[in-house]
């Protein structure tokens, strides 16, 4: 392991690109956590001693510490303190996202396996999600998400070829089905279902995990205004991913 730096050192040593206050405490405290010089359960110094040690104000330490802790890497315990979350990945519950983003966001890396890309003729009951007539063609695509080499989720999604006529031609080793599908044809509205299953034998070799193991499953419908878009099982192992959401009244 390498020797052990504080994190104003950190910080300072962090690349030439200029970025919000905020967000250079956060990276330089993400950092400590990825290389293991704070460990899980360690009280992380408070908002004061933050901001005696990096010189910057509270309103921008408390902005750093507040999104760490909803983006699951901190645990803030109230009149207690500040302390390591033990790390999972992590999804929004209530929100829909480009999985690469999320990944890269923790700053960790993406890649994906292209499993299959192919034509499928819908059944009754798919056509109706599509509110289209049954046995018209769809487009399908099965892919196994990465981070850092590690299983993540496993995306099983039947498209609209009306909205994407070149979905069957696209590369999703270097982009994801949502972002292509969301700059073709932006989200205008969604609905999607969460449940806890068990995964099937090949999903749990794709995932690499034991057949007890649950996962966390959830069923998304996206429409660009009048048109579904898109109908995705997305099924994530639930040793590695955790959601959260969160309201203000």
């Amino acid at each position: 392991m390498s020797t052990n730096r504080t994190l104003s050192e950190v910080i300072a040593d962090a690349g030439d690109e200029p970025s919000p206050l905020y967000k250079q405490v956060k990276q330089g405290i993400i950092n400590q956590i990825l290389h293991g010089h704070w460990q899980p359960r360690q009280r992380v110094p408070s908002e004061s001693e933050l901001v005696a040690e990096l010189g910057f104000s509270r309103m921008t330490i408390n902005r750093a510490l507040r999104e760490l802790t909803t983006e699951g890497y901190l645990l803030r315990l109230q009149g207690v303190g500040t302390f390591v979350n033990e790390m999972k990945a992590f999804t929004p519950m209530l929100e829909v996202n480009n999985i690469s983003d999320e990944i890269k966001n923790r700053g960790h890396f993406h890649t994906s396996r292209v499993l299959q890309l192919d034509e499928q003729i819908a059944s009754h009951n798919m056509a109706m999600k599509f509110m289209l007539p049954p046995g018209v063609a769809l487009f399908h695509s099965l892919i196994v998400h990465y981070e850092n080499d590690i299983p993540v989720q496993l995306e099983d999604r039947l498209v609209n070829p009306d909205i994407a006529p070149l979905y069957l031609q696209q590369d999703f080793t270097k982009t994801t089905p949502f972002a292509y599908l969301t700059q073709l044809a932006p989200l205008t509205a969604g609905e999607h279902t969460i449940e806890a299953v068990m995964a099937g034998n090949d999903e749990q070799r794709l995932l690499n995990i034991h057949q007890t193991e649950p996962c966390l499953q959830t069923l998304r419908r996206t429409w660009h205004h009048e048109k579904v878009v898109t109908c995705a099982r997305l099924l994530y192992p639930g040793g590695r991913y955790k959601m959260f959401g969160s309201f203000k009244k």
